[in-house]
């Protein structure tokens, strides 16, 4: 079963697919299979009481086809890829700001657009997973929730959801160290699990959009296993950009582009205050432009 997409944001302004699907390293963690040059996405989404593989690929300038199993729901599933895509989101104030600044003008073809996960809970487990290791750890970790505790896909049992948070609050020690080796971040994550599937925490709740970037900053800090750089990253997938991702990757990389070598967090932040609410959406693109190869001109 095939159903088309339309790749348009809020606002009606362009999505640039492969600049979405390859917009951050967490985008490519299990269960989503993203393309090298970001043509096609696979993944494994809850529907109607199942898992289905879903795959998006590219459809023309404008566009791209969602492919399913005969029997998906594919209303549901089709609502889901639009989330992950956020079709919904008008960038079109952050694109008025970008065109006049002759080092982020290219953005405004399409790009901008972080893919998040289903849920909240999805994308903050992830983010924690990246926390004080390195990217194989990571892949590791969550290779492991996913392939343990994920729900089989129909008729592609090798395939996996997430796991539910009910899940991983069921694992036990002995999955989180021997299994996953995911160190002192498994308690962390079986207590938010557990806190999520118990009603007690409403990680969902963060992506309502009445809600101030500040009151969601504190909540985040406020989970175990949350620092600085997993709040900064988490708000970024939650659409919020006010805050910079600076770490190890990021901070080195800024001063080799900028050839500032010696500029401080604080330099860092200036050089991007104009842009304001979207501060951190204008360096995360700044430091990932040669991450999508650009179409070669005629």
């Amino acid at each position: 079963m095939v159903e088309r997409i339309e790749l348009r944001g809020g606002g009606g302004e362009p999505v640039d697919l492969a600049r979405t699907l390859l917009s951050h390293g967490v985008a490519e963690l299990t269960p989503n299979v993203v393309a090298e040059d970001g043509s096609a996405l696979e993944t494994v989404l809850p529907g109607s009481g199942q898992a289905w593989l879903v795959r998006v690929v590219a459809d023309g300038a404008d566009g791209a086809r969602m492919e399913i199993r005969d029997g998906a729901p594919a209303e549901e599933l089709a609502r889901a890829i639009r989330h992950m895509l956020r079709l919904d989101d008008d960038l079109r104030p952050f694109y008025a700001r970008a065109a006049a600044d002759p080092e982020l003008a290219w953005v405004t073809q399409g790009a901008g657009r972080m893919l998040r996960s289903p849920t909240v809970f999805e994308d903050l487990v992830k983010t924690i997973c990246t926390t004080n290791c390195t990217w194989a750890a990571t892949k590791r970790m969550v290779g492991a929730l996913v392939d343990e505790l994920g729900t089989p896909a129909a008729g592609a049992p090798g395939r996996r959801t997430f796991p539910s948070p009910a899940a991983m609050a069921e694992a036990g020690d002995d999955f989180y160290t021997g299994i996953a080796k995911a160190g002192y971040r498994g308690p962390y994550l079986r207590a938010i699990a557990a806190d999520v599937a118990e009603r007690r925490l409403d990680v969902e709740a963060l992506a309502d959009p009445a809600l101030p970037d500040a009151e969601v900053a504190e909540r985040l800090l406020a989970l175990p296993g949350v620092g600085p750089y997993a709040c900064a990253h988490t708000m970024m997938l939650l659409g919020r950009y006010g805050q910079l991702v600076l770490d190890s990757w990021t901070r080195p990389t800024y001063r080799r582009l900028s050839g500032r070598s010696r500029v401080t967090d604080k330099g860092i932040e200036k050089a991007f205050r104009r842009y304001r609410e979207y501060a951190g959406l204008a360096f995360w693109l700044m430091l990932t432009r040669d991450w999508v190869r650009e179409p070669a001109r005629t």
